[in-house]
């Protein structure tokens, strides 16, 4: 009787295991399907037009690499790598630098610490969106707030946006704005290094400047490194910003054609679909080959504290 029990008692508990997983995958069915029908399914049919010639009206014609080869005599295309690159390299550091040392500032513990974090955190939330795109270019309009200030001094400011020597400088000054959310990161991270570690420094005599490269850069590499690889993504990824401030165009003079830019215009503007699904996944291969970059470079400064 009691192998009997033992075995009734496996038969049941079998059976209630193969009900739970139906009701996992009854719950999951649902991104599982977004996830064929948004991401994967999308993405293998673009992969298929970036070989082919296809204008949205008429069937995908197979044309294999001529749109990569073509890439590469595309003197926009460079330029609008040019504009990416310059917007990467420049206003991803300058980002993390200014939400780095926002952070260092808010650990002090100064009172309303959540008001000053939140108001902080809010650019992060709009600055992608066309409001503050809008907003931004009205600022930096040849009559905007940022010359009628100028000339409350005695400055007249130029046409920011306008002037193709200042143009792409605007976005970059919008991108840098929007700090908040690699600043609560760091702050986060700052707050877990154990306040023994500045202690022990200052009684051995290390300054400021010491106590932050020899300690807090060291501790705070990890979420440093996690920072700059998602702003990285994200940057390469900008279009709002451009599409607005420049009215769709990239200009003045290209200045602010980034990538994203010129391939909604191929893509949109001139039904180059096959074309512009062939610069879609030049884009993923750059993005993806910076990323793998960084994680190869991070072994030689990320610090990671067992």
């Amino acid at each position: 009787m009691s192998a009997l029990g033992e075995l009734s008692r496996l038969k049941k508990g079998a059976k209630g295991e193969r009900t739970q997983n139906k009701a996992a995958f009854v719950f999951l069915a649902p991104w599982l399907l977004g996830l064929l029908a948004i991401t994967i399914g999308p993405m293998l049919i673009s992969l298929y037009l970036s070989f082919t010639d296809y204008n949205l009206i008429q069937s995908p014609n197979w044309i294999g690499l001529d749109n990569f080869t073509r890439m590469l005599h595309d003197t926009r295309l460079m330029n609008s790598l040019r504009v990416t690159f310059t917007y990467v390299i420049v206003g991803v550091p300058l980002q993390l630098g200014l939400a780095l040392f926002i952070a260092m500032v808010l650990d002090r513990g100064m009172r309303g610490l959540a008001f000053y974090r939140s108001v902080f955190y809010l650019p992060s939330l709009l600055g992608a969106s066309v409001a503050v795109a809008i907003l931004w270019k009205q600022m930096f309009g040849t009559t905007g707030l940022v010359n009628q200030v100028l000339a409350l001094v005695g400055i007249q400011g130029p046409g920011w946006i306008s002037n193709p020597s200042t143009a792409l400088g605007s976005i970059i000054l919008l991108h840098v704005w929007t700090f908040g959310s690699p600043m609560i990161i760091f702050l986060a991270g700052l707050r877990q290094i154990p306040v023994m570690y500045y202690e022990a420094a200052e009684v051995d005599g290390a300054n400021k400047w010491q106590r932050f490269w020899k300690i807090t850069m060291p501790l705070l590499s990890p979420i440093v490194f996690f920072n700059l690889v998602l702003q990285i993504i994200g940057a390469f990824q900008s279009f709002t910003q451009a599409f607005i401030v420049s009215g769709g165009t990239g200009g003045p003079a290209d200045s602010t054609m980034f990538f994203t830019l010129y391939l909604y215009q191929k893509g949109f503007g001139q039904f180059d679909m096959g074309y512009a699904s062939a610069m879609a996944w030049v884009l993923l291969l750059m993005v993806g080959a910076l990323t793998a970059i960084n994680f190869f470079a991070s072994r030689f400064w990320v610090f990671y504290d067992d």
